[in-house]
């Protein structure tokens, strides 16, 4: 049964901190008013093109930029409560299938971005913040859901936060923020470990992960911070050796450890928070690079290979000449693949973020002065393949091309030794991606303008986050034939955050889902997020779950139930800002596009609201 929900346009902030809100505009004379539709799917096998949500008129709600600007706050909004117990959650909306997976669902992202002395960070800098959602299914014919939220106990949080008053006081600068008060020339907090980008839990043991350095190992059960772990050898020291591009670099990067490592804290080597699964050997990828890299047009990554069991059973080091960034990669039989993303050292940039006028992140900026997008393809096992290109050469794709994130990667090989490599990702334009601005967060006002990350008119759309098919083609030898880039399925919304049944990940694969901007909301018409999307990559279908209007979704998780490839569940965070809640959403995978793929919907408690998720893992009891 469809729930009934009554809301009205917030004028004043009611939360207990957003960020930084203060009336910005003036309501319009006459709004436009936008219909308020019921959470429905939406199947387009033929023209994806097409879709849009179909509505059905209940409610109206203001559509302008006064009411956008409000709801894009409240996805953002801190929570400083901390569950001691587990809070079975209440459902509001169908039921929980008995057969339903015995397991967790864990989700990490910030949960604080205001202290008590005024002073706002960028969501990225906002502390780790874990939630987590057991199913637990009691005597075979009913399913509990539990809830749980604590922050990373990380340094910066145990020195950010006093636990004896519950108040909060910034004191490390972050990447993306500055500090308005206090010392700001050569600051030495800058490298501030939140732990709050993604989960993983292997080998029996749960972790919270950050791009700028080590994990977080979190106890499952309590949800209680172990402490900050060393994953792999050698995480204390680099490998010295040179590389085959002349020593200024080395003499460059030994120059710079000791001031990174030594005066700003940073680890020698970063951790990258994006691992991977391969599902046929049983095993977890990881990545690292040098702490200096991010400084110079050379760069050091490492991979790591994990069995079942945390033991290290394979690493592979390389150097690469070019100066670039990178959040997420793919992997498939044969080959780590970096999509590259091309960064410059800014001068003017670094001068003022030393200074602490400006953040750290100023010292970069994307640099788009080649129109194709670098792909390398480092060989996984080089004593196993014939390979005889140079991997430090890459192939160029013919785009030009900003990676956000990989769904995933695999190849295919012919009786010829030929072999072609698929790529689905999320990508968007440099045009469109600032360092400085991600989120639409303001540095300079502190506030988050929803206007920045919001384009108008059908250019957008190859702006925008938006989902690609990268097609490479190699002979025998490994030499690139061809290198294409197409809109997967030719689904040209605003997309991002893909996923797939990860029993399926460095295979070839069927179908992805990820989240979407149903184009509905004239102010937000690209993000958030409102609907997820389901592809079949074989039949280039499209169908999609849309949970309405003043209703947002984070990233999709797929949990499986049977042995076919969309046999399951998805679940999505909905965030609806019309009625202040979060809602755990259970669709069934197989019906998405359909009027019943809703399975149920559970709310969370209203003092338990938390902020918009980034990334999840669903972890099997089994």
């Amino acid at each position: 049964m469809q729930a009934k929900y009554h809301f009205q346009v917030i004028p004043k902030p009611i939360f207990l901190s957003l960020i930084n809100i203060s009336p910005m505009h003036r309501p319009p004379p006459l709004p436009r008013l936008l219909k308020q539709p019921r959470a429905i799917s939406t199947s387009t096998p033929n023209e994806p093109e097409s879709s849009t949500p179909v509505t059905t008129s209940t409610l109206q709600v203001v559509d302008d930029s006064v009411a956008a600007f409000w709801d894009y706050q409240f996805l953002f909004v801190s929570q400083r409560s901390e569950t001691n117990e587990p809070v079975t959650l209440q459902i509001v909306e169908g039921a929980v299938p008995p057969e339903f997976p015995s397991g967790t669902y864990y989700l990490a992202g910030p949960g604080l971005f205001r202290d008590d002395h005024g002073l706002t960070l960028h969501p990225l800098d906002g502390h780790g913040y874990l939630r987590a959602f057991s199913f637990d299914g009691v005597n075979g014919d009913e399913v509990h859901v539990k809830f749980m939220a604590k922050y990373v106990k990380t340094e910066a949080q145990m020195e950010e936060h006093d636990p004896v008053t519950d108040t909060w006081r910034f004191r490390h600068r972050g990447l993306f923020s500055v500090l308005k008060r206090g010392q700001k020339v050569w600051m030495t907090k800058v490298m501030k470990n939140v732990a709050n980008t993604t989960v993983l839990r292997w080998g029996g043991r749960l972790f919270c992960l950050w791009d700028g350095g080590e994990p977080y190992e979190i106890e499952s059960e309590t949800l209680d911070t172990v402490g900050k772990v060393k994953l792999m050898d050698g995480w204390d020291s680099v490998v010295e050796g040179g590389s085959d591009y002349g020593d200024v670099w080395d003499v460059t990067a030994r120059l710079l450890r000791p001031i990174l490592s030594g005066v700003l804290k940073m680890p020698v080597k970063r951790l990258l928070s994006h691992y991977k699964f391969d599902a046929r050997k049983n095993r977890l990828l990881m990545m690292s690079c040098n702490a200096e890299d991010i400084l110079l047009a050379r760069n050091n990554f490492t991979f790591y290979e994990f069995d079942s069991n945390f033991k290290q059973v394979g690493k592979k080091e390389f150097i690469i000449p070019d100066h670039l960034m990178i959040h997420d990669w793919a992997f498939t039989a044969t080959y780590y693949i970096l999509f590259a993303n091309r960064v410059k050292l800014d001068v003017a940039g670094t001068v003022t973020s030393v200074c602490g006028i400006t953040p750290t992140i100023t010292a970069l900026s994307v640099n788009p002065s080649k129109d194709t997008s670098p792909i390398y393809l480092l060989p996984r096992f080089p004593n196993e393949v014939n390979y005889s290109r140079d991997w430090r050469v890459p192939i160029e794709a013919p785009s030009q091309l900003w990676l956000l994130h990989v769904g995933n990667a695999y190849e295919n090989l012919d009786e010829n030794w030929n072999s072609e490599i698929q790529i689905h990702a999320s990508v968007c334009s440099y045009e469109w991606f600032t360092l400085q601005k991600l989120l639409g967060y303001d540095w300079q006002s502190g506030k988050l303008d929803p206007s920045i990350v919001n384009l108008y008119g059908n250019e957008s759309k190859t702006l925008l986050p938006h989902l690609v098919q990268v097609s490479i083609n190699l002979d025998a030898n490994g030499i690139c034939q061809s290198c294409g880039v197409e809109p997967l399925n030719k689904w040209n919304k605003s997309s991002d955050l893909p996923v797939i049944n990860p029993a399926f990940s460095g295979s070839k694969n069927k179908y992805m889902y990820a989240a979407a901007a149903s184009g509905s909301r004239s102010a937000l018409p690209n993000f958030p997020y409102d609907m997820v999307v389901k592809l079949n990559v074989s039949t280039k279908s499209v169908h999609t779950w849309s949970a309405g209007s003043r209703r947002f979704i984070g990233e999709p998780a797929f949990i499986a139930k049977g042995s076919e490839e969309d046999d399951g569940y998805v679940l999505v965070v909905e965030y609806a800002v019309a009625v202040q809640r979060c809602y755990l959403v259970i669709l069934d995978s197989q019906k998405i596009g359909a009027a019943d793929a809703l399975v149920a919907r559970l709310e969370v408690p209203k003092h338990l609201n938390f902020p918009f998720g980034f990334h999840g893992f669903w972890a099997s009891d089994e």
